[in-house]
This record gives structure tokens, sequence and C-alpha cells, in this order.
């Protein structure tokens, strides 16, 4: 680069130029998110998205299979969808403005990494954030991979999960009579026993240092699978950056949006009642051809859904009576990282040991609470954003991303 280019420094994104659908699209995404999470809240993380449980009865048993149907795994695809949507958005104002997108991007994700740490270890062991900022270091190296290539690939890679499933499955059918894999199988179940009576112990009844001793245990566990479960995040990073013209422009792509309405919401739904059609409980620790094969459908579920559910909203934004709800939905999602932040900071105070001991709560109940919690969040952004204030974990993130302290009252 030279010249005036070459002198450009670069700046967060003013208010203005900002994707309004990425932003309606984010808040969204957190509601489905605390949905999903409260499940680990309010009992061991190690059980969450296991399935239908078998021991619940009447309302409880309703919201558990409603959650897991229709919001687990979906709305934390969307957050990685619009995380890669993001990537593409800054490497194209890089290219167009001059300067280098690799430093930046590099300091966010490291960024990114060190908040998350601090939460998956202070806070709560389902963090997603250290998964993203790793994952996000490696999407550097595809931002030359244009267009429908980089779809493609993003495609396989989710699917590595699933495969791997599928693949254990038929190992399971093949080494049925085999003491020393039925014995490896038993110690498994029994190490996913043990961990879950540990956080059932440290986070429902321990303090405050025995939650975080097992919160740095988790995290150990966190990092071990995380080369399957990064590909799948890795994956819908590289969707999502496909699909930033899409969130940018919907009425531009009508056509692809109608296909994802049509065609991938159904395919999604087709998945989901394969896999309940097999077993709607997927046990920790169980490795049979029925159980894998669930277990690999439901995953594969997620994308196609995921999509139809996106065509859908910016379908339905299209009508003059949604803009109030949209505005919103988009000043939460402006404020995604301290909104997803302060979802963890309240519902670890309110179930766990150390807090006001509501561990155990029942999931019709915890239905009710995430509804109410959201519509507070919804309305504290609101209020947030009418100081003209960059939120919290926003302003920190910024601070690290571009090497100088946020000035003004800048909006995110």
């Amino acid at each position: 680069m030279s010249g005036a280019h070459a002198s450009t420094r670069p700046a967060p994104l003013a208010p203005v130029a900002r994707v309004a659908v990425m932003d309606v699209l984010r808040g969204l995404a957190l509601l489905g998110i605390l949905l999903m999470n409260l499940e680990g809240f309010a009992g061991p993380p190690s059980v969450m998205g296991t399935g239908i449980d078998p021991a619940l009865h009447g309302v409880d048993r309703w919201a558990d299979a409603a959650i897991y149907v229709l919001v687990q795994g979906k709305f934390i695809a969307l957050f990685s969808l619009l995380f890669g949507a993001g990537f593409a958005v800054m490497a194209r104002r890089a290219e167009r403005e001059g300067w280098s997108l690799g430093w930046v991007w590099w300091r966010r994700c490291l960024g990114l990494l060190v908040i998350g740490l601090a939460h998956a270890l202070l806070v709560w062991s389902g963090d997603v954030l250290v998964t993203y900022a790793l994952c996000g270091l490696v999407l550097l190296a595809f931002r030359d991979v244009l267009g429908r290539a980089l779809a493609f690939v993003g495609l396989g890679l989710f699917l590595v999960p699933p495969l791997i499933s599928l693949l254990a499955g038929l190992a399971g059918l093949a080494l049925a009579g085999d003491p020393s894999w039925q014995h490896s199988l038993q110690a498994q179940a029994d190490t996913m026993a043990a961990l879950t009576q540990a956080q059932q112990s440290a986070y429902g009844q321990g303090n405050y240092a025995a939650a975080t001793w097992q919160r740095l245990h988790d995290l150990g566990g966190t990092l071990t699978v995380l080369p399957m479960n990064g590909a799948q995040v890795l994956g819908l990073f590289m969707i999502g950056a496909w699909l930033a013209e899409v969130f940018a422009q919907p009425s531009a792509h009508a056509r692809l949006l109608k296909c994802f309405r049509v065609g991938a919401l159904p395919l999604g739904t087709a998945l989901v009642c394969a896999s309940l059609a097999c077993t709607p409980w997927i046990a920790p620790g169980r490795v049979d051809l029925r159980t894998c094969l669930a277990a690999a459908l439901f995953s594969s579920a997620a994308l196609p859904l995921c999509l139809g559910y996106v065509a859908w909203v910016l379908h339905w934004l299209e009508r003059p009576g949604m803009q109030r709800l949209a505005g919103r939905l988009a000043a939460a999602g402006r404020l995604a990282l301290s909104n997803y932040l302060l979802q963890s900071l309240v519902c670890t105070w309110v179930f766990y040991g150390y807090g006001l001991g509501a561990f155990g709560l029942g999931r019709g109940w915890q239905v009710v609470f995430a509804l109410g919690l959201f519509a507070l969040q919804l309305r504290l952004s609101q209020a947030w954003l009418k100081s003209g204030r960059l939120g919290p974990a926003e302003w920190v993130l910024r601070m690290l991303t571009y090497a100088r302290v946020p000035q003004g009252r800048t909006r995110p």
C-alpha cells in the first residue's frame, strides 16, 4: 500500500454504518442462547443438550422438549454465523480504507480470548468466547477464500462432528462384542457421571472457591474437545462470512432467502424428527449406532433450521408493525457481548450455591425466568444506548482491538 491509504488507521465502525439486520439477529440470538444455557445454569452443564429428559413430566417435559427441538444449537449457530459476517464486514472495510486487517483482527481475537477466559474461570464454565477467539484466529487464514467456495469449505467443517458421531456409532456396532470396548464405554459413562455429580456439588451447594475450581476443571474438558467442536464453529464462521452480503442487503437476495424458508427449514425439521425417532434422549457416555445417529442428525439440523429462522425473521421485518420490536432487538444486539456476560452474571447469582441457591429450578420456570430477564435486557439496552455510551464489554474489546482508549461518547 502507498500514499494516503497506507497511513489510514483502523477505527471503529460508525453507528450509521452498522448493518441493522445483523444487530436485530444478534438480539434474537441472545434470547435463544439464554433459553438454551439455562439448563446449564440451573443444573450441571455436562447434561446440556442431551435431549428430552425422560425423568421430567408435565410442563417441565413440554418446556424441555420445546427448547431441545426449537432452540438447542440453532441460536448459537446464528451467533456463530454473525461472528463470521462481522469478520467479512471488517475485512471489506480494511480493503476499502487501506489498513491492515491482520493485526487488528489478531488483537480483537486475543482480546476476546482474555474476556472469555475471565468469563469461563470466574463466572460460568459454559463459555463460548474462548472457542470463538481461537477459531477466529484460524479464520483469518481464509480471508482470501471468497464467495461460495468459502461456504462449501465451511459446510464441510460444520459436518465434521456429525460425521465423527456417525463413525463412533459404526465402531460401536462393529465392536459390540469386544470386552475392552465395553470396558472403555463403561469407563466413559462413569467419568461423565462423576463429572455431573462434581458439578452438582460445586455449583449447586459449593462456595465461590469450590465453583471456581470446578470451572477450571471444566475449562480443561472444553479445550480437550475443541478440535471437534471448533471445526463446526469455524465452519459456521465461514458460512457467515459468505452470508454477510445477504445480511447487508436482504432485498437483493430474495430468491436465496426464499430457498431458506421453503427448503432449509423443512430439511432441518426433518432431520430433527429423524433424530427424535432414533432416540429423544442422548445419554452422556452412551455410544451405540442409534444414539450416535440421533446425535449426528440433530447436530446437522442446526444449520438449516438456523437459516430458515433467519429467512423468516428477515421476511417478517419487512412488515410495518415490526419496527418497534426490531428496534428493541437491535439495541440488545448492539450490546451483545455485554448482554451475554450479564446473562451469566445474573444466572449464576440466582442459581448457584454462593448466590440465591435456586439450582434445580424446573424447566417450565426456567422459560419464564428467561423471558423476564430478556425483557429486562431489552429495556436496559435501549436506555444504555440513549446515553451514547459503549457497553462495558464492548469498551474493553474495542480498546484491545484498536490499541487505544475509546474516546468520547461514541456508540458501539
